[in-house]
């Protein structure tokens, strides 16, 4: 992301980051990952849950890279 004055909160939560739910094959349940946002990937028992947490993970991964001025990509659409 460029721009700076786009550089906050707000505008990162409002881009469509694509979300990829996968059957967790070892331990069970499933396990949510957005390809954009690396290590951003929360597991749960269920779909819901998964999809829930992925939520909250991504609002953290956004919060911390833009608290460390890391470089935040925008998705790939």
């Amino acid at each position: 992301i460029k721009d700076e004055h786009r550089y906050n909160w707000d505008f990162c939560d409002s881009l469509p980051y694509k979300m990829v739910l996968t059957p967790d094959v070892e331990d069970g349940g499933y396990v949510a990952s957005f390809p954009d946002l690396r290590d951003a990937s929360p597991c749960a028992d269920t779909k819901e849950k998964a999809i829930a947490n992925a939520k909250d993970v991504k609002r953290a991964w956004i919060e911390a890279a833009l608290e460390s001025n890391v470089e935040i990509h925008e998705p790939e659409v």
